[in-house]
């Protein structure tokens, strides 16, 4: 398992970082809910292989993604499980050009059996960990961490049951519809349809917490307009934050 050493980042990184992305690495080389420990590294891999995809950048250049064919470039890594087709693509699409995802591109993938709606959520979350820890080590200019060893076990393959569709490209939960097992998935209290969209796979939204809440902040923090938790205040936070997202295209 990567230890996540920060000793040789040429900025100070404070411990709490880093073990949020250990906890992050050991969660995605376990068995999910819809995915295997595998599958789930695998998933990984392909979001790195996707940073450097010559098909890709030929897509981010098309006037639409769709407009281009081919073959991605695949990870090096050996031993890895094989993933479908279409989460193949769906990741290095994640990766490179989410800006121009629709409602009818995901409805289109899920379709045909070959994915389904909560493999992509959990694929999603897999994809967006993997990503955000990755980012943070080139910003410092130190190499990726090595993906954990997976591990064995099937996966839960539990869906909440009052999971809806209402407005989103895929079904949520409502704060006031959790089924007892998650009745700790938004803290106890309002939440953000950015956590909200990840509801049918409750266990990604305990991750993309925890991950937040190391990288970022924690719920409650945010929350906390009036107090300082980081080095730089909570409107400078929001400053960068809303900068880079836009940068980066986000589209939500």
């Amino acid at each position: 398992m990567s230890l996540f050493d920060y000793s040789d980042s040429p900025v100070p990184v404070r411990s709490t970082l880093a073990e949020g992305h250990r906890r992050a690495f050991e969660r995605i080389a376990r068995p999910g809910m819809w995915w295997t420990g595998p599958e789930r590294v695998a998933i990984a891999a392909e979001s790195r292989a996707a940073f450097d995809c010559e098909l890709c950048k030929e897509r981010k250049q098309a006037l639409s993604p769709f407009a281009v064919d081919g073959e991605h470039d695949r990870p090096t890594q050996e031993g890895l499980a094989p993933l479908p087709d279409a989460a193949v693509d769906a990741v290095h699409r994640l990766v490179t050009d989410p800006a121009r995802l629709s409602g009818e591109w995901v409805e289109t993938l899920t379709k045909d059996g070959e994915l389904t709606v909560e493999q992509y959520v959990e694929m999603i979350g897999v994809t967006t960990q993997t990503l955000s820890i990755d980012t943070v080590h080139r910003g410092l200019g130190i190499p990726l961490e090595s993906l954990p060893e997976p591990r064995d076990g099937e996966p839960s393959r539990r869906r909440p049951t009052q999971a809806a569709m209402e407005g989103a490209w895929v079904p949520m939960v409502r704060p006031d519809k959790l089924d007892p097992e998650d009745e700790d998935l938004y803290g106890g209290g309002r939440t953000g349809n950015v956590i909200r969209a990840m509801s049918l796979v409750p266990n990604e939204v305990r991750a993309l917490t925890d991950l937040s809440g190391a990288q970022y902040l924690s719920m409650p923090q945010m929350m906390a307009w009036g107090e300082q938790f980081r080095s730089i205040t909570r409107p400078q936070i929001e400053l960068v934050a809303g900068r880079v997202s836009a940068l980066n295209e986000c589209f939500y």
